[in-house]
């Protein structure tokens, strides 16, 4: 069985990534989320094990100190992190696993697992983010100005990625990264360590007709 490839996608809060995720993962098989933990409050509609792993700041830190998680970081005021074991066993069995991190997670992850391939998702535009943010009616305006700012600052570490995807037409982004995971898995090294014996049948029978 050939290892899962990890996959980072990175985007600023709004910019659609979640949905994006979901509608890839719907129309594609063999690939998954990592589900991370988180210190942030639980939202209407999420579940905890589904959405997040919801854990407080004094077992977060107590993970942190065994040594527990791929990575870690500090986001608009609140912990989050992704357990390396679940992405190592998932990684194993040959499931190709998303994280779904900043900036910050996403040099943390490829300091150690240089293959791993990263993606940033960008908005169309300043105003379409904006809107984005407001339409989910959960913030006040100046918590938006904050999101704000802070996708900025996210933002301008789009060109530490392997790949960029504008999502202006949610069909077209979704198509655009399954175009990513299809590239990925025809990577020679991939489909070789899986076709051996192919590989070397379709081989033989060249040589036997010398």
């Amino acid at each position: 069985m050939s290892q899962g490839t990890l996959y980072i996608i990175s985007a600023p809060s709004g910019a659609g990534k979640t949905s994006l995720v979901r509608e890839l993962i719907a129309a594609t098989s063999h690939i998954g989320v990592s589900v991370s933990h988180t210190t942030r409050q639980m939202r209407p509609g999420e579940t905890d094990g589904i959405n997040y792993h919801f854990v407080d700041e004094a077992a977060f830190e107590a993970m942190i100190q065994r040594g527990e998680f791929f990575e870690h970081a500090w986001v608009f005021d609140r912990h989050y992190g992704t357990s390396r074991l679940e992405v190592e066993k998932r990684l194993a069995h040959g499931e190709d696993v998303i994280l779904e991190i900043d900036w910050q997670g996403a040099r943390q992850v490829r300091s150690q697992m240089p293959q791993a391939v990263s993606i940033f998702i960008l908005p169309p535009s300043r105003e379409a983010l904006r809107e984005r943010l407001s339409n989910r009616g959960q913030d006040d305006a100046a918590t938006i100005d904050r999101r704000m700012r802070d996708a900025v600052s996210e933002m301008s570490h789009f060109d530490e990625y392997d790949y960029l995807v504008i999502n202006d037409d949610f069909a077209t982004a979704v198509d655009e990264l399954k175009g990513l995971i299809s590239a990925e898995r025809l990577r020679m090294a991939r489909v070789q360590a899986a076709n051996q014996g192919l590989i070397g049948e379709l081989l033989s029978e060249v040589e036997g007709l010398r």
